[in-house]
């Protein structure tokens, strides 16, 4: 089994990073069967002769068995690429993280091994690799089947699997979701490698004769996908240029995170305005929040008010009432999410690849402080009931970032009056509101980190009940209807 990563994490230190990588030779041979089985997929996916870069190119084994007439590894940890060029003189490897690189060079196929697992921003990664692609490229990327999971924990127990960092576990869904997001399509998809220890007769027989049978064809250890870049690619960065942008930031005693919320947000499109709604704090957040616009007024649109009634929800709709951008996007003003993951959601709205983008807290790894285990078992069961209300699959319900377009939102609130005035918090509104009017909604993954001021205002069993209820009465207007 495969049970190292070629490419590392960035968060990793570089002592570990060594000692992992320094072994990767070993655990090579050790799976050696499961490297094969690898092998024999990419050359049946990448022909012989073609340009070919490889994304955490580990030993360079994989490079070298799809024989390219000109090969570039890209590898993050420099005594493995070093290792690797010596090994393979006739391609070439460097040291670099693709999230953070830029290249003139494009080629004919780009592969992924094992590493998209182990990327801090899939999203931004993705949209690193449009630019070494052409029309024709392809993209193959493989990754760990989810089901396998408990097996690669006992693989892990029984020291047939190398210690790692915590991963992004990917399903095929989430990573089709984040391709499309990125302006890619996929062309096809599959699992492979049923049995991926050397069994003489048997393993051999499984893999190549059973594996490729319906029902069997989504139990392999290793899921596959070909990707191209949308056609539409070109036209949609120019759209996104002339767009604009509004976020929404309601405060309730978070007097120590409005600085931040202004500093740590990236300029969006042609023009991008922040606009604060304070809701009767008990400590000075008003205070603060006038202090940050007389600061930064004059080289960021700013706007500030106080809701006059209560709840987020009210927050919300008094903010994008007085909204000027063409994206509304929802940022809590604890920053549990980051500011510097809007761009995606600006972007997936600006090219028209979603409708209604959600927050998605649940593919990046997140602590147990962030998110203890009764919230994320209550996350996962209220995404259960909402994606089963609104016909769509959303991995996580509870995220407070969100963004639609003013000209979508306009339309929802037009049609609040199906609904009626039922959601103190202002998510399902929304949510349930696009769905209503067939929007085209996406999760949006974001990474979820502990707040560092202030407590949570939320009220855990009372609110659930609430969200019960809500959930009860939405099934009543958009499925039992």
């Amino acid at each position: 089994m495969n049970f190292l990563p070629s490419i590392s994490h960035k968060n990793l230190s570089k002592s570990s990073l060594q000692t992992n990588n320094y072994n990767l030779e070993y655990w090579h041979k050790k799976n050696r069967y499961y490297y094969e089985s690898i092998e024999s997929l990419y050359r049946f996916l990448v022909p012989s002769g073609q340009r070919v870069l490889e994304i955490g190119a580990g030993t360079g084994s994989l490079l070298n068995a799809v024989q390219p007439s000109y090969g570039v590894g890209i590898e993050i940890v420099p005594e493995v690429c070093q290792s690797a060029q010596e090994k393979f003189p006739h391609l070439y490897f460097k040291t670099a993280d693709i999230e953070d690189t830029e290249t003139e060079e494009t080629f004919d196929y780009v592969i992924l091994s094992d590493t998209i697992s182990y990327f801090e921003d899939i999203q931004k990664a993705f949209k690193q690799i449009r630019s070494v692609c052409t029309d024709s490229t392809r993209l193959i990327i493989s990754f760990h089947n989810p089901v396998w999971n408990p097996i690669l924990q006992l693989a892990l127990f029984l020291k047939q699997k190398m210690p790692t960092v915590p991963l992004n576990w990917l399903s095929y869904q989430d990573t089709s979701n984040l391709l499309e997001l990125s302006g890619f399509e996929i062309i096809q998809h599959g699992s492979k490698v049923l049995l991926p220890k050397k069994f003489p007769i048997i393993a051999p027989f499984l893999n190549r004769f059973i594996s490729p049978l319906p029902v069997f064809n989504k139990l392999g250890l290793v899921n596959f996908i070909v990707a191209r870049l949308s056609p539409y690619e070109s036209r949609i960065k120019y759209q996104n240029r002339l767009k604009t942008c509004s976020v929404i930031i309601p405060a309730r005693n978070e007097a120590g995170n409005i600085e931040s919320c202004v500093t740590r947000l990236p300029k969006m499109g042609e023009h991008t305005e922040i606009i604060f709604i304070e809701g009767h704090s008990q400590d000075n957040t008003w205070d603060e929040i006038q202090k940050v616009q007389a600061k930064y007024g004059e080289t960021i649109d700013i706007k500030i008010l106080q809701q006059t009634k209560r709840g987020k929800g009210n927050a919300v709709r008094e903010g994008f009432a007085i909204a000027t951008g063409d994206i509304l996007i929802i940022l809590d003003s604890d920053l549990t999410v980051r500011p510097e993951d809007l761009p995606h959601f600006f972007e997936t709205l600006a090219s028209n690849r979603c409708e209604f983008a959600n927050g998605c807290r649940l593919i990046y790894p997140c602590s147990k402080e962030a998110m203890p285990l009764l919230n994320l078992l209550a996350n996962r069961f209220f995404a259960f009931l909402l994606s089963y209300l609104i016909d769509n699959r959303i991995k996580d319900s509870l995220c407070g970032t969100k963004a639609i377009s003013k000209v979508n939102y306009q339309k929802i609130a037009d049609n609040r009056k199906y609904f009626g005035d039922f959601d103190p918090f202002g998510d399902f509104d929304l949510l349930f509101g696009a769905s209503k009017l067939n929007l085209h909604i996406s999760d949006i993954p974001v990474r979820y980190y502990p707040r560092t001021y202030g407590r949570s205002n939320i009220q855990h069993f009372k609110e659930g009940l609430l969200l019960l209820k809500m959930c009860l009465y939405a099934a009543k207007k958009i499925k039992f209807y």
